[in-house]
């Protein structure tokens, strides 16, 4: 992971982390070198990331969602499996129906802050790379934004393709041409080299199901 992101971020560069969940891209980031803002709505695991990482001072954490626009929303929480609590009714709609995914449960709500990628920026200051990681509120989050960093990378699952492909458009809006992926955890791309948009768009069609998930990432030059 750590060779992964060195492609990205050096000594002193700042990351954003939304959707922190408990903070294992922040522990990679930090042995890096990089400043961290951590963001992540969810109570609970707020409190646990502020126990691992509220001591370190190259670490920032927010509580809030981030979306679209600011305001309030009601984020879904799996209680089970807190990792995949989400701001999307589809998301969860799309779990419902699809092999590999049950038993999963959104036993709970709780109303959030939600604020925008522009207002972090405003806030922070504008970071190196920005990791995306919401379940299935990745283009909203995108939506958000207008001051394109150099790279990016978010999440996409194969039971919402359609969720990936509309974050790759905001990509596409924001000036991003080249574009590679990571299959779950491998933190290994799949392409040796980076592609268009409209070659990853045909990879993430072409992706069997079973692949379950992954990031694409995003770069705005070769």
């Amino acid at each position: 992971m750590d060779a992964l992101y060195r492609a990205f971020l050096a000594p002193g560069d700042l990351a954003f982390d939304i959707g922190s969940h408990v903070g294992d891209r922040i522990g990679c980031f930090r042995r890096i070198g990089a400043r961290v803002l951590a963001v992540e709505p969810q109570p609970a695991l707020v409190r646990t990331l502020r126990w691992l990482y509220g001591r370190d001072p190259s670490v920032r954490i927010e509580a809030t969602a981030v979306g679209r626009a600011s305001g309030r929303a009601d984020l879904r929480l799996n209680r089970s499996n807190p990792t995949v609590s989400t701001l999307s009714t589809g998301f969860i709609s799309a779990a419902r129906a699809a092999p590999g995914w049950e038993g999963q449960h959104w036993d709970g709500a709780v109303e959030v802050a939600c604020t925008r990628l522009d207002d972090l920026i405003e806030r922070h200051g504008m970071p190196r790379f920005v990791k995306i990681d919401v379940e299935g509120y990745e283009a909203e989050v995108l939506g958000g934004l207008t001051r394109p960093v150099d790279a990016l990378s978010f999440e996409f699952t194969t039971i919402q393709k359609d969720v990936a492909r509309s974050a790759l458009a905001e990509c596409s809006r924001l000036g991003y041409v080249r574009f590679n992926a990571v299959l779950g955890e491998s933190s290994v791309f799949v392409h040796d080299l980076w592609v268009d948009a409209a070659a990853i768009g045909r990879w993430l069609d072409a992706l069997q199901h079973a692949a379950n998930s992954g990031d694409i990432y995003a770069r705005r030059v070769d």
